[in-house]
């Protein structure tokens, strides 16, 4: 399996000259959804769902699937065969990827403020994409995507969560809304946390890829 980080929440996955892509949003190159049979979408915040990309590319592309929460595939238009609405618990297939789904909602910006839906998802159960929340999916992870920089979460609680999974390796996201010297400053925050933990915790750079060894 190939991992590659795309700008911001976006990654794309390989495995067999398939693809399968994440959280494609407002801040995502238009290249990472060359050649997608598949797109998962965790929730409706734009800078993971670009709606206007998403409704085009379907609408020229009949091959191309798309799995979301209830309130994403409403906008796309959730009637169609290739738009599913996925919850807690559930598992299928796409683009040759076995993908179950984990947690139920947004980690909260406001009390005051509504908490959206808000589902990760595991990869051939091994490749955890959370998401905007620190779900701790059932089982083993070996591979974690992890959230870096949102206005809902402190560094000590993203040391905590890695910690609580434990997995072999995680790969920082969402890390778009930060400059040279932010991301500078992540890159050194998670080096200590590598260390700590014995952890390979780091940032990739948008566009680098990784290979993924097969379920250990």
């Amino acid at each position: 399996m190939r991992l590659t980080k795309m700008v911001h929440a976006c990654v794309r996955v390989e495995k067999l000259g398939r693809t399968l892509v994440i959280d494609p949003g407002s801040f995502t190159e238009p290249e990472a959804l060359d050649g997608a049979e598949a797109v998962l979408m965790t929730h409706e915040h734009p800078d993971h769902f670009d709606m206007a990309r998403l409704a085009d590319a379907i609408g020229r592309r009949p091959e191309l699937e798309m799995w979301s929460t209830a309130a994403v595939t409403e906008q796309l238009g959730g009637a169609s065969s290739r738009i599913h609405a996925v919850r807690m618990g559930d598992t299928f297939e796409a683009a040759g990827f076995e993908v179950s789904v984990h947690g139920e909602l947004h980690a909260v910006v406001n009390p005051a403020w509504p908490t959206l839906e808000n589902v990760g998802f595991l990869v051939d159960g091994v490749t955890f994409h959370p998401g905007d929340a620190y779900t701790v999916p059932d089982g083993a992870v070996e591979t974690l995507l992890v959230p870096t920089s949102a206005p809902w979460l402190k560094f000590a609680e993203l040391s905590d969560y890695v910690r609580e999974v434990s997995p072999k390796r995680a790969y920082s996201i969402h890390d778009g809304f930060l400059n040279d010297a932010g991301l500078a400053l992540i890159d050194g925050l998670l080096g200590r946390l590598a260390g700590d933990t014995g952890i390979d915790i780091r940032r990739l750079i948008p566009g680098e890829s990784v290979d993924l060894p097969e379920r250990s």
